[in-house]
This record gives structure tokens, sequence and C-alpha cells, in this order.
């Protein structure tokens, strides 16, 4: 008697998800953007999540792919104990040696495990609200507050965040802590309460899926990526489209097309929903000039 064992099939004869057919025209589209709102420059994209999931690396893949070479500006670190980066920093993607695109990073010291330890919740709110500056150094114990020389009383719409990216490896959503879904979702209610839309980046798809490794362009078409989109989808209450999976540049020497694809994808709709959210936003009324009082005629 012979028994027949049917094994689920790795990769699907479809994939679920269709990349832009142009690359090339969405990478134009990305270096054209400007947003409509004049009395802002650039859409804020802030990357948090969990330590060592890769968001300096991001930062690192997006830069690479518009310098078409490697790069490392972004410090990260192997070792993922505790927060690499300690100190609030925003990223420009350069253009030139004089112009930047028209998008920003802005990167977090990343969540811990224990729940006195990682970013204070009540940062990330005064960073969606745009009152931390550059160069603030997260400490867990104390959080900002306005006494400090680089609290921000007075933010524009330029200094607020714009786009929330929750950064989380794919290979490691089921062993997400209960402490830690609770932290990450008090960020998204607090960001959820700014209007600021959010999304999530797996990261590391290829190490979680063997025939991703093998081949990156399988990625849309693995059916256990598949269900770790579903899985991080019920983690944070974001649907599946707000999702998506990229390989960072980690080992590779020089750019990749098929990673870049996918990078740009991502990047793109945190681009759009950025827009969307300065676009739902009346306009700042620009403050009116001074006018001096005119001379008064000499008497006779």
């Amino acid at each position: 008697m012979f028994v027949f064992i049917i094994l689920p099939l790795v990769l699907l004869s479809k994939p679920w998800r269709t990349l832009p057919e142009d690359y090339e025209k969405s990478l134009y589209d990305v270096k054209l953007y400007k947003p409509r709102m004049k009395s802002v420059k650039h859409v804020r994209i802030l990357l948090h999540g969990p330590v060592g999931t890769g968001k300096s690396t991001f930062i690192n893949s997006v830069n690479s792919l518009f310098q078409r070479r490697i790069t490392c500006g972004a410090m990260s670190d192997g070792a993922n104990w505790t927060s690499f980066t300690q100190k609030y920093t925003t990223y420009k993607i350069e253009k030139s040696k004089k112009e930047s695109y028209n998008f920003v990073f802005n990167d977090t010291k990343g969540l811990e495990e224990p729940t006195n330890s990682g970013i204070d919740v009540e940062d990330i709110k005064c960073v969606l609200k745009g009152h931390v500056r550059d160069g603030y150094k997260f400490d867990s114990e104390n959080p900002i507050s306005e006494d400090d020389d680089l609290y921000n009383a007075n933010p524009t719409l330029n200094d607020k965040v714009h786009v929330v990216v929750f950064v989380i490896p794919a290979d490691k959503i089921s062993l997400i802590s209960e402490t830690m879904r609770t932290k990450m979702r008090n960020i998204r209610l607090a960001a959820s309460e700014e209007g600021i839309p959010q999304l999530i980046v797996l990261t590391k798809v290829d190490e979680y899926c063997p025939k991703v490794k093998e081949d990156i362009t399988h990625v849309y078409r693995s059916r256990s990526l598949k269900e770790q989109v579903d899985k991080a989808s019920q983690l944070l209450g974001l649907p599946p489209n707000c999702i998506f999976l990229v390989k960072n540049y980690h080992t590779e020497m020089a750019p990749n097309d098929n990673m870049n694809a996918l990078i740009l994808f991502a990047l793109r709709q945190m681009i759009n929903l950025g827009e969307d959210y300065l676009n739902s936003l009346p306009e700042p009324e620009e403050d009116e000039p001074e006018v001096e009082p005119e001379d008064e005629p000499e008497k006779e």
C-alpha cells in the first residue's frame, strides 16, 4: 500500500501581486516628485520597528538605488541586542552636490523587548508632531521635554512626519511578543490620531523563503511570504495592500535591478501616501508682510 503525501506548493503558478511593468517610468516619476503644497519641501517618512529589522539598511538600499552603487551612509549593526541608532536623524537622498530629492527618511532608536527600554512611545509622539530636532539622543527613562535644547516648540508642517513605516523582518513575525506588539500598536494609534498614514515593509524575505533566496523575482509568487503578509496584517491591523516585501542590500557589491524594483515599489507608495496626507490638509497661511507706515508730510 502506497501513501501519497501532497506537499503544499512553495511557489504559486501566478503572482499574488504584480509590480509596475515600467520600472524606468516609476523611477522617473519618483525623481521628479515635488509636493503640491507650496509650503512643504519634502515628504517626511519615519521608519520604525523592533531592533535589528533593517531600518537603517533600508535607507542605504534606497540610496544605493539612486546612486547606482552600494552605499552605507546610515550606520547599521549586525548585532541585534540593542538599538544601534541612538539619535534622531534625517537622511536625504542626493540628486547632485547641491540638490536632494523631495523625500527624506527619519531613523529612530528601535523598539526593545523590556517594557522600559528602547525608544519611549512618548518620544515617538513628539517626533510625529515635529517637536524633535535632528541630533536628539533618545533616552528610554527620560522622554524629551520642553526644556530640552533639541525640543522644537513651534514645528512647521515640514518638521512633522507625513508617513509612518513599520519595518519588520519576514522571518521574525511569529516571534514578536505581546509586549512588542503593544508598543507598535500604541505607535500606530498615535499616528492615526494625527491622521498620518502607515504601511509595513517586510525585510529579509530571502531568509524566510528558500525559493526567493534562489531567485528574488519569485517574491510575489511565494505562498509562505503571502502568509507572512497576512500575519503582519493581523499583527498591526493594516490591510495587505499596505504591506510590501523588500530585500535590503547586505552582501551585494553592486545594485541589482530586481532588488531595486521591490525597493522602488515600496518607496513610491510611501511617497504617494505622504502626498495624499499633505493634500488632505489646508495650505498653511503665509504670514502677511508688515507694511511700513507712510511718512507723514512735513508741516509747513
